[in-house]
């Protein structure tokens, strides 16, 4: 047995692109035990329900991840409207939907770029994030912001999208999906890249389940588990199923989301054809009285939101359970045996989102 060191990764890495610490104890080049440190940007979100009106603090919830800041306004205004038992209008379920998608397709995009950034493919990198600029084109479009939406609102969205916008984002999304197919390419066959991937982290069905992972993580280790399939928004009336790769290591975790990023363009394709005409929000009338748990996959997995009301205009306690603090106890395990060299890879493919997990 070698000598055992401790050494520290993080919470400032060139990987990074938010501070997350990990210890990592080392025998030689081999990593046999890690012991991770959270907690660096905390900003205390969960309090402002104090200050915030619950038709207010919505503007909060987006904006505790800049990334998925979509489905995080969309996952808290579902819990209020379940607390109030509002009918929420079909076409506004169709638009979170719409909206929903193209949040995952740039979240999925960014990712696949620092990816590549991870293991030095610069023009990988470049090419990814281009891509996803033209994503975000079509959310500006149709939503006003490019990374902040602010399209959702308790009762519905606050904007709607005419047949022209509609037909135009399809087109677009057209173009990008012909680019995307490029990248995934280099993505799932260069030798290079599987190399760095293929058998590294390996992560199997049991530890998955048993270790609580979510969303790609989990679904990478050959588990079919979507908070889509509980059919909030309009995924009710939508031809989905999760795609999941049996083999838990490194290269499922990214097959995974490259083949979700084609699956999340036909998902827009068919929401757009089957969107209904009519009303986009109904009026919200008194204070919620209550408690309920809303569920909703983000692109890094299942986002619980845990809202109590008592019948004023503001809540008792909101509480925000993140796909990465969920994926955690997971890294942990990949990490464990693995190459200091490949410990920078594995990080990256639970796609952590701290400054949603610290909120």
């Amino acid at each position: 047995m070698g000598k055992r060191t401790i050494i520290p990764f993080g919470p400032q890495h060139p990987v990074l692109p938010e501070p997350i610490h990990l210890d990592l104890v080392v025998e030689d080049e081999k990593v046999v035990d890690v012991v991770p440190s959270i907690g660096f940007i905390h900003r205390g979100l969960e309090k402002l329900v104090e200050k915030k009106e619950f038709t207010e603090f919505v503007y909060v919830a987006e904006r505790i991840c800049g990334i998925c800041s979509f489905i995080h306004g969309q996952t808290y205004c579902q819990g209020i409207e379940e607390i109030m038992g509002l009918a929420v209008p079909p076409r506004a379920k169709y638009l979170r939907t719409i909206w929903g998608e193209l949040s995952r397709i740039h979240s999925h995009l960014l990712w696949a770029g620092l990816m590549a950034d991870a293991f030095g493919f610069e023009a990988l990198f470049m090419h990814c994030w281009r891509v996803r600029e033209q994503v975000l084109d079509v959310i500006e479009a149709t939503t006003g912001g490019r990374v902040i939406f602010g399209s959702c609102k308790v009762g519905g969205v606050r904007r709607d999208v005419t047949p022209e916008q509609l037909d135009w984002m399809l087109k677009k999304l057209a173009e990008v999906e012909k680019e995307m197919r490029l990248l995934v390419d280099v993505f799932l066959n260069d030798d290079s890249v599987k190399h760095r991937l293929c058998g590294v982290g390996v992560l199997s069905r049991a530890d998955a389940q048993l270790l609580g992972a979510a969303g790609p993580t989990l679904r990478g280790s050959g588990v079919a588990d979507d908070m889509r399939l509980l059919t909030c928004a309009a995924f009710g009336d939508l031809d989905f199923q999760p795609i999941a790769k049996p083999d838990g290591d490194s290269y499922s975790r990214c097959a995974v989301r490259c083949e979700e990023l084609f699956q999340s363009v036909d998902l827009i394709r068919q929401a757009v054809a089957k969107i209904p005409a009519g009303e986009i929000a109904v009026k919200v009338v008194g204070a919620p009285n209550g408690e309920f748990f809303s569920r909703t996959e983000q692109p890094r997995g299942e986002l619980v939101n845990y809202i109590k009301a008592d019948g004023s205009k503001n809540l008792v306690r909101f509480r925000a359970r993140m796909p990465t603090f969920a994926n955690l106890p997971a890294l942990v395990k990949m990490l464990a045996g693995c190459e200091l060299a490949d410990v920078p890879v594995l990080v990256l493919t639970i796609d952590p989102c701290i400054s949603c997990m610290e909120r």
